[in-house]
């Protein structure tokens, strides 16, 4: 089952940190959040990776392409084209699909021009370039089997700036209150699950924002249900957020960490 990460956006929120890099290559504990989040879905045995690309994507493959230079150390002989790595972490066996889904490119059409690469399978999971959590992977993938339908994302509560979602007794997603009164519901965390019908809710405009039509379509059709998930949920949009995000690896409680 390949895992899709929307790693494209320009991250214009958080250039205080860096403005050199794409969000997603911005590090925790030296290593991009990027690398944290496919460390985390490989934990639970899923290794190949669908990456939607976009602003500096030269970045993101030129860290994969020299992971072992960037992830170790090593001897370098010049004038002999010879170099000795002296691993410091065992190579990560995942198989990566770097997709160039356009600059300006928003997130419904980027899942939409990926679809070549997820081929005949039946399910494929999704998630944001810049966020982390300690979602059970296998429980939201069970319980996304156990209801049939074309979608489910996973709920979490959020600070307060994010839109809630209006969710029924049976975990299915019935609206979205874009500006709460009152915060306390749960928001859309990303980590979603999708059948390969949800294709058939996107198009390649590159206009199309997934979180939008397409989501409001799933909801009338009654097709979007919501893993509720009450663990630690952290997105990094902010300074404040990267600091904190560092904070707790350095600690030694990054409570997504499972390696």
């Amino acid at each position: 089952m390949k895992t899709v990460i929307l790693c494209g956006g320009y991250g214009t929120r958080i250039r205080d940190v860096a403005d050199d890099i794409p969000k997603p290559m911005i590090p925790i504990g030296g290593y991009p959040i990027l690398w944290h989040i496919m460390k985390y879905y490989s934990t639970f045995g899923h290794k190949d990776f669908v990456l939607c690309l976009g602003y500096k994507s030269n970045i993101i493959k030129d860290f994969f392409v020299n992971y072992a230079m960037h992830s170790s150390d090593f001897t370098l002989k010049l004038g002999q084209n010879n170099i000795e790595h002296h691993a410091t972490r065992n190579a990560e066996d995942w198989t990566i699909t770097m997709a160039e889904t356009g600059l300006n490119t928003m997130t419904g059409g980027r899942v939409k021009r990926i679809q070549k690469y997820i081929g005949n399978d039946d399910y494929f999971m999704l998630t944001y370039g810049d966020g982390v959590g300690n979602i059970d992977i296998a429980r939201l993938l069970e319980f996304h089997k156990s209801h049939g339908k074309a979608a489910t994302l996973t709920g979490v509560y959020p600070p307060g700036r994010f839109g809630e979602l209006v969710i029924t007794d049976k975990q299915e997603v019935v609206g979205f209150n874009e500006k709460p009164q009152v915060s306390g519901g749960r928001i859309n965390g990303g980590f979603f699950v999708f059948s390969k019908e949800i294709f058939s809710y996107l198009n390649d405009d590159e206009n199309l924002v997934l979180e939008q039509e397409p989501m409001k379509k799933l909801v009338e059709n009654k097709q979007l249900m919501v893993f509720e998930h009450d663990g630690f949920w952290q997105p990094m949009d902010t300074s404040r957020e990267y600091n904190l995000l560092n904070q707790m690896y350095e600690n030694h409680n990054a409570l997504w960490v499972k390696w």
